[in-house]
């Protein structure tokens, strides 16, 4: 598992295991969220086989499959309430934690600005800067 931080609240990862669950909760984190379709994994890395890990650690599990199709305003706006919601630190993972950082990031815009996102994703090694555009819309929306 290669957590990496964005906020104090917020990590993203790359592709995690069953086997992950006791570094995850010796991390400190406390909510797991899956932004992976299954399609993408075997059995054993998908969904329902992290849930029941994750939930055997005593960890909350979300899942919100995206893509690039799927990156709509209302899984902006679920993945937001994923992460306000439920206990944290949040780590949420997909196959290489970028499409996190980019969800996390549209659902930032209205409150943050693009330097700011662009900032805390990059020191977490994601260079969204094609991201300026939209993240500078949201916020002038």
């Amino acid at each position: 598992m290669d957590a990496r931080v964005i906020t104090p609240r917020y990590a993203v990862s790359p592709q995690i295991s069953a086997e992950d669950m006791p570094k995850i909760v010796a991390d400190g984190f406390k909510t797991v969220i899956c932004n992976r379709p299954d399609s993408e994994v075997p059995p054993s890395h998908q969904a329902e086989a992290i849930r029941a890990a994750a939930e055997a650690a005593g960890l909350v599990f979300r899942e919100l499959p995206l893509t690039h199709q799927t990156m709509t305003p209302e899984n902006v706006a679920q993945q937001r309430a994923y992460y306000e919601d439920c206990p944290g630190p949040v780590l949420a993972y997909c196959a290489s934690g970028t499409r996190c950082s980019i969800i996390w990031s549209l659902g930032m815009a209205s409150e943050l600005s693009a330097d700011e996102i662009l900032q805390k994703t990059s020191a977490a090694g994601y260079q969204l800067e094609g991201l300026r555009t939209a993240l500078d819309s949201i916020a002038n929306a």
